[in-house]
């Protein structure tokens, strides 16, 4: 086997053990649910439930770990407030562990008006930057972290996200051809590591589809992606 080969079984490895922490710890969930873009998804994924230590550590883990596989090169982590910012924390704090000791910082929402004051706060924001989100919807996150990081003076280098949805973004209301991450990538120039994305998701769900209820998930997240994806 060559080395890319086996580095892509390992990848697909961790988006398959990712795909089952996310369904066990309740944060990936199937039904119905209204998406941003005002379409009714048949499944939702809500980082905000990784709610405790042990699920954090371990979601760091996987950011870590995929970030690191990427082999994408970068100075300084970055957490856009607010699911950004103990995202930023954990996985600076995981990299350590696995070697790669790195300074974050993240920014308020507001500016804090006394004290070191400004709205950025841990290592001064400088070289290539990473910029750790959970999701991605329609780039926007991404957009104003870049604003924030070029006045900074820094360069705005690549983004690291736990699932990427691999749908159409919209634009005005109406679909486009590309999604938020093909919109970052192509567009914005940033290199995108994702975790796992829509095809890991239905390659977990396909390989229970004798389960009866995991079955016609399956079912709904293909009819789903057929309607809302991209192509890669």
């Amino acid at each position: 086997m060559s080395i890319n080969n086996a580095q892509q079984d390992q990848n697909n490895r961790l988006a398959q053990e990712f795909v089952q922490f996310a369904v066990d710890a309740g944060v990936l969930r199937f039904g119905e649910f209204k998406t941003k873009a005002g379409r009714m998804s048949p499944y939702f994924f809500n980082a905000g439930l990784f709610d405790d230590g042990a699920k954090m550590a371990r979601l760091a883990e996987f950011y870590a770990k995929a970030i690191v596989a990427s082999g994408m090169e970068f100075d300084m982590v970055f957490g856009p407030a607010y699911k950004g910012i103990p995202l930023a924390a954990t996985v600076a704090v995981e990299l350590a562990r696995l070697g790669r000791n790195v300074p974050f910082a993240y920014n308020r929402k507001e500016a804090k008006d006394h004290g070191e004051g400004g709205t950025l706060v841990g290592a001064p924001i400088q070289g290539r930057v990473l910029i750790i989100d959970d999701v991605m919807s329609a780039g926007t996150a991404a957009r104003e972290s870049i604003a924030l990081i070029k006045a900074a003076g820094a360069t705005p280098h690549a983004v690291a996200i736990a699932l990427d949805r691999q749908e159409k973004a919209t634009e005005n209301g109406k679909d486009v051809d590309h999604s938020a991450v093909q919109y970052v990538r192509n567009q914005l120039g940033l290199q995108v590591c994702t975790i796992a994305n829509l095809a890991d998701l239905l390659a977990y769900l396909g390989s229970r589809g004798g389960e009866g209820e995991m079955e016609q998930h399956h079912k709904s997240v293909l009819a789903y992606r057929q309607r809302y994806g991209v192509n890669d």
